[in-house]
């Protein structure tokens, strides 16, 4: 009787550690996405389906015509497994075949490469966010019948996914780039995705490179599922600049730095890792969504990889250059 007594309880336990064990396999297999849901913005922050506080963080490509070659299955899983949770696909608009000045081919070719890097990502179980990147244009209003064609079609396209975030001004920049345009700007493309998707998050740019987040603070816009962007380099921007913010996101304003680096402004220069540090702090205090430029190679650093490293994908700690190393160590 002990016997049988024994052999059963030892069944028994087996099958509570198989049990367990499966239970733990199905945790290490979650993704961002299938353990978090559709992101919301909610109470001035970004939080996930579950209404928790959602930290994104993620990494952006450079200019999709420059560097198409990062945007690959084996990248994104390289960068998901060093702590990455979303993917920012930056399409220029004006820049080397920009959106809204290269030809239809040109068109094409880059709504098949987001294309690509949406169905990458999303396979993985990452967020994505599919940014409208204006620079040179400085003032959104330039394109604002491009972009409502552009959003209207993508936001169609992705309406059933849960993964997908719409940027849809990067860098309003300039006299003509105030807040006063982009919110003319924004109101339009807004409603022009809530027309066919009511529920992505669209992530609003604000004045001086993405910068002036207190005017957007001062003056929101009205609506759900907004967001705005907020960026900076470390080697130029320094206290008074995270002051701005801090008092942005104490206003309740829900803040997205959707991109930033360790260099200086122009995307080289000094690397300065204490500036960085400070920054990462300001963050982490208060759960801002955070996404580092740039996924690619080009020999300045702000790069993320080595100008040596020529892989796609795969990478190494050796294959970081001195900001990649900092982000996937310290921020991420």
């Amino acid at each position: 009787m002990k016997k049988i007594y024994g052999v059963a309880l030892g069944i028994i336990v087996l099958l509570l550690g198989a049990g367990c064990f499966f239970n733990q396999s199905a945790a290490a297999g979650a993704t961002p996405v299938s353990a978090n849901g559709r992101l919301q913005v909610k109470g001035g922050r970004i939080v996930n389906a579950k209404g928790k506080p959602f930290v994104i963080k993620g990494v952006s490509t450079h200019g999709l015509s420059w560097y198409p070659q990062y945007v690959n299955k084996s990248a994104f899983s390289s960068l998901k497994k060093r702590g990455a949770n979303t993917i920012r696909l930056a399409m220029y608009t004006e820049e080397y075949n920009g959106y809204c000045t290269g030809d239809s081919e040109n068109r094409r070719n880059l709504e098949a490469l987001l294309d690509k890097g949406v169905k990458e990502a999303t396979a993985l179980g990452m967020y994505v966010i599919i940014d409208w990147h204006i620079l040179s244009d400085g003032n959104p209003l330039t394109h604002k019948k491009e972009a409502q064609a552009f959003f209207k079609k993508i936001a169609k396209k992705y309406n059933k996914y849960k993964n997908i975030l719409f940027e849809i001004c990067n860098e309003p920049n300039g006299n003509d780039g105030n807040w006063k345009n982009i919110k003319k700007y924004a109101n339009a493309v807004v409603k022009t995705i809530r027309s066919v998707n009511k529920k992505a998050i669209i992530i609003v740019g604000t004045p001086t490179w993405s910068q002036d987040v207190d005017a957007a603070a001062a003056d929101p816009l009205k609506g759900s599922g907004i967001a705005y962007a907020f960026h900076f380099y470390a080697s130029t921007h320094k206290q008074d600049l995270r002051n701005k913010l801090e008092a942005a996101v104490k206003k309740g304003l829900p803040v997205i730095v959707s991109e930033f680096g360790l260099s200086e402004a122009s995307g080289n220069g000094v690397v300065d890792i204490k500036e960085a540090n400070k920054w990462n702090k300001l963050m982490n205090r208060y759960k801002l969504g955070r996404v580092a430029w740039s996924l690619s190679n080009k020999d300045e650093s702000s790069a993320l990889l080595k100008p040596s490293c020529q892989k796609t994908g795969g990478w190494k700690a050796s294959d970081f250059s001195k900001a990649g190393k900092w982000l996937f160590g310290v921020c991420f």
